[in-house]
């Protein structure tokens, strides 16, 4: 089974793609919300079949704070956060930012800098705060850093309520929870009864299926105008969206402020089945603290542009 769930702060936002496989295809259904994430794993695992779930938020921290860190990776990292309230706390000024509570701002502030933030955290510069996978490639932009909790690029807030109220908690109660790449490779990760984590995004899933906007996916006319290409993507990958899901396409996902979001959750589905299909690789680059502590967005080839990759350590 495959599953792609678009993370937001805001529950309502949050929306959820599933697709099952049976006799060499996947049948999709309709995009639905989230809900209860633990009872969300629990209704993906009953069935008994490996489970791979790809979520649109960051699974891994960059290595300067990482080297910090008694412990061994990501996982056990993320573990240690269950009932680590204050850790999760965005600080409103430099003066309470630290390793223990590294996410900023918890609102815009006059003159705050990225690089003001590193510094408060120990690291070397603002380069520090981006994990490699982060960084702009040749093909699109920077993505905003893991700690970093304003503006309309940031993840920092998604990072929070996921890792707050649901992963750190899962983890540490020992839930059938793997996380790619650090707990190994994808294919060798897949097992009845486990649910195998991986970071998506739809932006990166987008190119992956040759799909191009004429305009912002938060219009429902460019969603509209997808769909031809949409369905193209889905039959290279095998993909036989439900009835409902087949309106959904031609409804452009609908009219309201959540239209964007189940665009985006199959969006992420079909860049997570391009790589169990085997049409893009379970590509990670040869680098301990990536396979340790970055992580990687999966289906991604591409690396960081020479300067954008001039990593310490």
């Amino acid at each position: 089974m495959a599953a792609h769930a678009d993370w937001s702060i805001d529950a309502r936002k949050r929306w959820v793609t599933v697709a099952c496989r049976r006799a060499g295809r996947w049948q999709a259904e309709a995009p639905a919300p989230v809900g209860d994430p633990a009872a969300l794993m629990a209704r993906l695992l009953a069935g008994g079949a490996p489970v791979v779930l790809g979520l649109d938020l960051p699974l891994g921290v960059p290595r300067e704070f990482a080297a910090g860190r008694a412990e061994a990776d990501f996982p056990g990292f993320l573990r240690g956060l269950a009932g680590a309230a204050e850790f999760f706390i965005p600080s409103p000024g430099l003066e309470t930012v630290s390793p223990a509570r590294p996410f900023y701002p918890a609102r815009g502030i006059k003159g705050m800098t990225r690089a003001a933030h590193a510094q408060a955290l120990g690291l070397s510069g603002p380069a520090g705060l981006s994990r490699l996978c982060d960084r702009a490639t040749a093909i699109r932009p920077a993505g905003a850093p893991v700690f970093w909790t304003l503006g309309a690029n940031q993840s920092g807030k998604a990072a929070i309520t996921a890792w707050r109220d649901w992963l750190a908690p899962a983890l540490a109660a020992g839930a059938p929870i793997r996380l790619w790449p650090f707990d190994g490779a994808l294919a060798a990760l897949l097992a009845p009864g486990v649910a195998v984590l991986a970071e998506v995004y739809p932006a990166e899933a987008l190119r992956h299926c040759g799909v191009k906007l004429a305009g912002s996916k938060r219009a429902q006319g460019p969603r509209l105008a997808a769909a031809p290409a949409l369905r193209v993507a889905m039959g290279l990958r095998g993909v036989a969206p439900s009835p409902d899901l087949a309106a959904m396409l031609e409804a452009g996902f609908g009219a309201d402020a959540q239209g964007e979001d189940r665009f985006d959750s199959l969006v992420g589905l079909l860049g997570l089945i391009g790589v169990l299909e085997g049409l893009r690789a379970d590509f990670v680059p040869d680098d301990p603290w990536i396979r340790r502590w970055e992580g990687w967005v999966l289906g991604q080839a591409d690396l960081p542009t020479p300067a954008a990759a001039a990593l310490p350590g």
